[in-house]
């Protein structure tokens, strides 16, 4: 039995978890709205992985890294460990990556929690050419 697989999710979700309160990007931006969107992403890979086991696609096997503690039939605690980080880690790069692009601004008092919408006329079209016959000439 070892611990080496389950301490590097922890340590890596620990590590997600530094780099998201840095940031606000997910769960310290709002934290039961994540925790309910980590719980839902986690129940919806469980009963994909439950389906795989129940048609034999997926199957234990024993590791040297594991700590070979099962939950379930070729269920390992570190598969719950690995689908919440995972469901995790997706959560705050699709955060970071809407902040990278500019489509959520960083919260504080009197920000908004997205970028305006685009008004009108910016794209280049008839109206941002002063033109009011909607291009038609």
């Amino acid at each position: 039995m070892s611990w080496t697989y389950l301490t590097a999710l922890l340590v890596s979700t620990a590590g997600m978890a530094t780099i998201d309160a840095r940031h606000q990007l997910f769960l310290w931006r709002a934290p039961r709205r994540a925790l309910l969107v980590v719980l839902v992403g986690t129940a919806y890979f469980l009963a994909w992985d439950a389906a795989g086991i129940v048609t034999g696609l997926f199957r234990h096997l024993d590791s040297r890294f594991a700590t070979g503690l099962l939950l379930a039939p070729h269920m390992p605690v570190e598969e719950i460990v690995f689908l919440v980080f995972l469901s995790y880690l997706t959560m705050v790069l699709l955060m970071a990556a809407g902040r990278a692009l500019g489509r959520t601004q960083r919260p504080g008092p009197g920000t908004a929690t997205s970028a305006p919408p685009r008004t009108p006329g910016r794209s280049g079209g008839a109206e941002a050419q002063g033109r009011t016959d909607g291009g038609r000439t």
